[in-house]
């Protein structure tokens, strides 16, 4: 299995074209489909950790979750909002890039060849 993994979403273009650029680095990241395999709390907290994110950072603020779960004016914790995203993974921004203790978001999909 690779060091490297990613959290993708296979219709969404950014995560297509990060998924390519690995590719052409010969790097073959062990592929998440996080929308079918959502992150556990714990997997998610570590990932922020890696992005050095506050959890409202990695919303998807167009989502219609985001707009049906009034997350705009949400006030509970951290490990709360967190067991949202992880009940609703179309909550959580993609694609997500981890290499060891560090992880990037692939917005642009460039982003991500910092911590390769």
């Amino acid at each position: 299995m690779s060091s490297i993994v990613m959290y993708h979403n296979p219709r969404c273009s950014k995560s297509r074209q990060t998924l390519a650029l690995l590719q052409e680095r010969g790097i073959e990241p062990h592929i998440i489909e996080y929308l079918t395999t959502p992150p556990t709390p714990a997997e998610l907290t570590q990932t922020l950790a890696a992005l050095n994110m506050q959890p409202q950072e990695l919303l998807r603020t167009g989502e219609d979750d985001y707009k049906t779960l009034d997350l705009a004016n949400f006030d509970g914790t951290n490990d709360a909002l967190i067991e949202l995203m992880c009940a609703h993974p179309k909550l959580i921004e993609r694609p997500i890039v981890i290499h060891g203790e560090q992880a990037k978001v692939g917005r642009p999909p460039e982003a991500v060849l910092a911590i390769l």
